[in-house]
């Protein structure tokens, strides 16, 4: 066998479902935990600094928030390990079932490990999809609060009426309580948060991490296809009245 040769049947193992899937995995995790993280930060200080001046009405959420940035560690974390190992399991399982080193053997035990993660994965994404759109909820909120600012802006460049009434209050939305002071923002003061460099990068971060949980959920599909595949590909091989060569 040729180099030329020896080449083609090495990428002829290489699984590139897996593996599109572990660099759109890696990508997505990353976007949604970086972002995700920094965006929390910001949107904790636009509660102090204009929504919420007493630090007791705002601890509670402080704390879910800090946990919520606990918890994004251990997701990035937790995901890099399992894409390593899906790719790792894609490459096992692609080799056996082309029989790329000789004679097809499996056993038990593998296809148990290999049924084990298209069981995993299909956890995970549905997993993944609450968190895509748990993620939606900030970024509505945001564009809520932007779109009331573009308002504003509006009356004020065409001079038909004041937007001092406008106000967005962000009680409404269960995450500071009704008591809180201020509670809500009106005319040119939420203008001026607008303006603010905290509500223009947490608003723009939001956006990418919702971005990021969407191309994970991608990700975990394409796993998901890839490993019920060679799942189902290895078990009706290994049958012993089985004769087909895919």
């Amino acid at each position: 066998m040729g180099c030329f040769e020896c080449c083609i049947k090495c990428l002829g193992g290489v699984p590139y479902a897996s593996l599109v899937a572990t660099i759109l995995c890696f990508s997505g995790v990353a976007l949604f935990c970086g972002c995700g993280h920094v965006a929390l930060t910001g949107t904790v200080s636009i509660l102090e600094q204009h929504f919420s001046t007493n630090t007791s009405d705002h601890a509670l959420l402080s704390e879910v928030i800090q946990l919520m940035q606990y918890v994004i560690y251990g997701i990035a974390s937790f995901f890099f390990l399992y894409g390593i190992i899906l790719l790792a399991e894609g490459f096992y399982t692609t080799s056996a079932v082309k029989e790329l080193h000789g004679e097809f053997k499996t056993t038990a035990c593998g296809r148990c490990i290999s049924g084990m993660f298209v069981f995993l994965t299909y956890v995970l994404g549905v997993a993944w999809l609450g968190v895509f759109g748990f993620s939606a909820v900030p970024v509505f909120m945001f564009y809520n609060i932007w779109s009331s600012c573009e308002v504003i802006k509006s009356l004020q460049t065409n001079m038909t009426a004041s937007g001092d009434q406008i106000c967005v209050d962000i009680r409404q939305y269960g995450i500071i309580p009704w008591n809180a002071i201020p509670g809500r923002a009106c005319g040119p003061v939420l203008e001026n948060i607008c303006n603010t460099n905290e509500f223009y990068m947490s608003y723009h971060l939001f956006i990418v991490a919702c971005a990021g949980a969407g191309a994970t959920v991608i990700a975990l599909l394409i796993y998901m296809m890839a490993t019920t595949y060679n799942y189902a590909v290895l078990k009706f091989k290994s049958r012993e009245d089985c004769c087909t060569k895919f």
